[in-house]
């Protein structure tokens, strides 16, 4: 394997976390690790809602705080909450320096749309869908133009290098063809913001590549993972036979769209007293269920938007045309798709993991702000919040460096890419076994599952992370023997009484339980 050593800083990911703390850390040289052009397949630009602030005199952090721990049913960090919402407002402010065009009053104050489970409107947002992509636009612009930041795009990282529990460097290949040998590049320091594992799932949200290999990567190399077993499943992605499925933002329930299923029925109001802005693992279930019964949910715009959903929210409409469907004058059918990963990679408040040398934001980090059901639009936040503090401990531990030379990779013949087959048998697997609802017999299915999978096609270190964190949400759901928040156990349904307790595992732990499972007769 060839290895090459750098001054810079690694940054794996190319989304919002990773670009914003590779200006924070400016002018430290950095180089970004990017399997896709910068803009292009990152789950920061496909985010609608917006991002979560007080802005609002009538709001305030503590009433965000709030709903943040209320949402996280029993297991967010209280003091990470009050850390990241009592910061918000600064993070606007800031990407508005930077050319981002949030939606303005004639008055210049910031447009907030109410998303689920938040007590007030605070959702700041641009052309009603466009939040991701057009705060992604600013954030590239800003890069692009930042002599200390080099990306490297086309390069996916498929491992870590360690060295007596210390990263020392991450091993890339050749994104578009992952049949190039790998090399190994050194660095001073990695943080790794790559995204999380909704891709695991069959139908999700979540850009085709982003599959859980960072999370799965870290977890090779032995970093501690936490609440793996919670797994976010947006209610109302559109049921269209997209792979990914395209999204209708929550910011449409916000607008007073309702859900109905074939027969015309409003379902949400009896399930829940905020109806269709109940927390999404509520509204997600209530969508599963109508699915399995037949009933063909659907997202009812027509009397609160008309035609106007086609100019507030052209991602939705776009979406829809392509489909078929005018949502000025029919619903649009949704189904409960994987979206959003509250566990990952633990991280303290400084965003260090349980490795030396490895920094985590975003959504493959745990930070103990999500618990067990992420707040809505809170996901875009804490990876800002993160990838700020993540900049500033790295240029506090590490040496100083004003200029270092370009990387420059070449990329030989060799590595063994995913099989595509195997790939969809993972997913199928997920979404058949540790979906929105889950069961002991279930998830000992997957777990042998799993271990069928990875021992057939261990050769391609991609398959192997992608295998490492569905391991992880399989385990760690197995042993959470009750209905939290996302992690709704049909078997055990209700929630255990006494204080919450956030799950902590190591690889090794979650394989020797899947041998285990492997070993009893089934």
């Amino acid at each position: 394997m060839t290895n090459i050593t750098t001054d810079r800083i690694l940054i794996v990911g190319a989304g919002m976390g990773a670009l914003y703390a590779a200006l924070k850390l400016a002018p430290r040289p950095v180089v970004l690790i990017s399997p896709e052009t910068l803009g292009e397949g990152a789950s920061s630009a496909w985010a609608q809602g917006g991002v979560a602030a007080a802005m609002d005199a009538d709001d305030s952090p503590d009433d965000h705080a709030r709903d943040t721990v209320k949402a996280g049913a029993g297991t967010v960090d209280p003091a990470v909450a009050d850390l990241v919402t009592g910061d918000a407002r600064r993070y606007i402010l800031d990407l508005t320096s930077m050319g981002t065009p949030f939606d303005r009053t004639e008055n210049g104050d910031y447009v907030m749309s109410r998303e689920a489970a938040h007590s007030f409107a605070r959702v700041v947002r641009v052309k009603g869908d466009q939040a991701g992509a057009q705060i992604m636009a600013a954030l590239i612009e800003q890069v692009r133009e930042t002599p200390s930041i080099q990306a490297l795009e086309g390069v996916m990282a498929v491992d870590l290098e360690t060295d007596n529990g210390r990263v020392t460097g991450v091993v890339v290949q050749a994104a578009g063809d992952a049949r190039s040998a790998p090399i190994t590049l050194r660095a001073p320091a990695v943080l790794l913001a790559g995204g999380g594992s909704g891709g695991l799932y069959a139908v999700t949200t979540n850009p085709p590549r982003i599959r859980g290999q960072v999370i799965g990567m870290a977890a090779r190399a032995g970093a501690q993972i936490a609440d793996a077993e919670f797994v976010q499943f947006h209610p109302t992605a559109m049921d269209v036979g997209e792979d990914p499925a395209p999204l209708a933002t929550e910011a449409l329930r916000g607008e007073g769209a309702t859900l109905i299923n074939k027969d015309g029925a409003r379902f949400m109001t009896a399930i829940h007293p905020d109806a269709e802005l109940a927390p999404r693992d509520v509204v997600a279930r209530a969508i599963y269920a109508q699915t399995q019964a037949g009933l063909r949910p659907m997202l009812d715009t027509r009397d609160v938007l008309g035609e106007r959903i086609k100019e507030l929210y052209p991602a939705v409409a776009e979406a829809c045309a392509r489909n078929g469907i005018d949502p000025a004058v029919e619903p649009i059918p949704v189904a409960a798709a994987a979206h959003y990963h509250m566990g990952g990679i633990a991280t303290d408040t400084d965003g260090k993991s349980t490795l030396e040398g490895l920094w985590v934001c975003g959504e493959a980090s745990s930070t103990g702000l999500h618990g067990a059901n992420r707040l809505a639009s809170n996901g875009l936040l804490e990876a800002l919040v993160y990838a700020r503090i993540c900049a500033e401990g790295i240029l506090n531990e590490v040496e100083a460096v004003n200029e270092a030379s370009p990387v420059e990779l070449k990329f030989d013949a060799g590595g063994t890419p995913p099989d595509a087959e195997a790939v969809m048998a993972l997913r199928q697997c997920m979404t058949d076994n540790v979906g929105v609802e889950r069961d002991a017999a279930g998830l000992k299915a997957a777990l042998r599952t799993l271990a069928q999978l990875e021992a057939a096609h261990g050769e391609s270190p991609s398959f192997l992370n992608m295998c490492a964190t569905a391991t992880m949400i399989a385990a760690g759901a197995l042993l959470r023997e009750e209905s939290r928040g996302a992690h709704e156990r049909i078997d055990f349904p209700e929630t255990n009484a006494g204080p919450a307790k956030r799950s902590q595992m190591h690889l090794r732990e979650a394989m020797a339980l899947r041998d285990q499972i492997c070993e009893e007769k089934q």
